[in-house]
C-alpha cells in the first residue's frame, strides 16, 4: 500500500484540480505524472492539435515566493527535457505544435478560483 505525506497528498489534489480545469476547458488528457532520468511531467494535455505539457505548483503560503514563480530556469529546462522523452516515446505526437503552460495555485487547493492558468508559460 503506497503512503503518501501530507504535502503528496495536497499536491495530488492540485494536480487532480487543475486536471479537472483543463477538461472543462475543452483539452484532453494524454498523461499524468509522466517520469523519466530527465524529470516529471505533472500533466500532458491536448488542446486541438497542439500538445501541452503542463507543471502544475501549488503553494500555501507566498512569503517565499508565489507558485508561478518557482518555476525558475532550472526547473523549465528540465520540463523541456521530459517533454523531449515524451515526444521521442510517443512518436505519433512529435510532429504536432507544442506548448508549455503551468498552472499555479496558492492558497486554498480545494477551490478553483485558486488557480492560475498560464499558458506558453515559457518556451524551449
Amino acid at each position: 500500500m503506497l503512503r503518501f505525506t501530507a504535502k503528496q497528498r495536497v499536491g495530488n489534489q492540485a494536480e487532480a484540480l487543475a486536471e479537472q480545469i483543463m477538461l472543462r476547458a475543452g483539452l484532453s488528457c494524454l498523461a499524468r505524472n509522466y517520469r523519466c532520468k530527465q524529470g516529471e511531467l505533472d500533466l500532458v494535455m491536448r488542446d486541438g492539435d497542439t500538445v501541452v505539457f503542463v507543471e502544475v505548483r501549488y503553494r500555501r503560503q507566498t512569503c517565499w515566493g508565489g507558485a508561478a514563480e518557482s518555476v525558475n530556469k532550472p526547473k523549465q529546462q528540465r520540463v523541456i527535457l521530459a517533454a523531449q522523452h515524451f515526444l521521442l516515446h510517443h512518436p505519433r505526437l512529435a510532429n504536432r505544435p507544442c506548448r508549455f503552460d503551468v498552472i499555479a495555485a496558492e492558497g486554498n487547493p480545494a477551490d478553483p478560483a485558486a488557480y492560475n492558468w498560464i499558458r506558453e508559460a515559457f518556451t524551449c
